[in-house]
């Protein structure tokens, strides 16, 4: 089984790049976008359509429902069942989408959490009651280490809990003493290389797009059925959908702003994908396919 990993800038062509690759190359496609796992998040998150999941089969879309919490750890083990099933089934893989976090957890692996018992689990949650509680006192032990996390970020609180509870050591001393190993080891990574202006123009398009095809009502529908209160409800294109709907301003200001976080989230996408990997190739995107096509050919 081969592997590959496409990568670039929200709104660069990624997906169509992919499905375009897999057809020629007999592949899988496993999305890393932080949008596209949720179930009914279909026009914010810009998901392939319908016709396009048809013909290449993918996972990583559609997996949960968005008031389910996702997770690094979550995204490794499909990781590894989608690799099973493409070993099963004779298929190559192609790993595409602009969360790359999760990629480099894929290269540099997680920490493996201890043994927790039924006894640890309950007394942490009896405790995480008073959250706020919970958090003050992780962070007294561990400033370094609670300092990335929100006070309310009941996950990550309950996780950090569990490891002093179950250890008796710190979160920072716990990763420490049992650093994370590798989950893929050696691996291609393709970059599209796209410049600013272009890409700007292409997030306006896809905006009034996402618009045409009925984002207002997408938003309100996800509003009215999981509240505001899901993480995945803070998205872009989400948020700004609802201010609208809080009359805190009207379409084209909304459309705009859509726009204008989409592009500064691409820019943090690129300087991410520009320093946080080792070996990667940077090539425009229709250039991308032949490169790509030739590097499988002679591996």
């Amino acid at each position: 089984m081969k592997q590959l990993a496409i990568i670039g800038p929200t709104a660069s062509g990624k997906s169509d790049l992919a499905i375009s690759l897999a057809k020629k190359i007999n592949a899988y496609i496993l999305s890393i976008d932080s949008l596209s796992i949720y179930k009914e998040i279909n026009i914010v998150s810009a998901k392939p359509s319908q016709a396009e999941l048809n013909a290449v089969k993918h996972f990583g879309i559609d997996e949960i429902y968005p008031n389910k919490h996702f997770s690094v750890e979550i995204f490794i083990q499909l990781y590894k069942d989608v690799v099973k099933k493409c070993k099963d089934e004779h298929k190559n893989l192609i790993i595409v989408g602009g969360t790359s976090f999760y990629l480099k957890s894929l290269l540099e692996g997680l920490s493996p959490l201890p043994v927790i018992s039924v006894q640890t689990q309950q007394n942490v949650t009896k405790k995480l009651t008073e959250l706020q509680v919970c958090y003050d006192f992780l962070y007294k032990k561990d400033e370094k280490h609670m300092q990335k996390i929100a006070s309310n970020d009941r996950y990550r609180i309950e996780k950090a809990l569990l490891i002093y509870e179950a250890t008796g050591e710190t979160p920072t001393q716990w990763f420490l003493n049992n650093p994370p190993t590798p989950v893929i080891k050696d691996l291609e990574i393709f970059n599209i290389d796209v410049e600013r202006e272009i890409l700007r123009e292409r997030i306006k398009q896809r905006t009034q797009k996402m618009y045409s095809m009925g984002l207002i009502d997408e938003v309100a529908c996800l509003e009215k059925k999981y509240t505001r209160a899901p993480n995945a409800m803070k998205a872009i294109g989400i948020v700004e959908v609802l201010d609208f709907l809080d009359a805190k301003s009207d379409i084209k200001e909304m459309l705009e702003l859509i726009s204008i976080h989409t592009a500064q989230l691409a820019k943090r996408q690129q300087t991410f994908n520009r320093t946080q990997f080792g070996t990667i190739t940077h090539a425009k995107l229709e250039e991308l396919e032949e490169i790509i096509l030739h590097k499988v050919s002679h591996t």
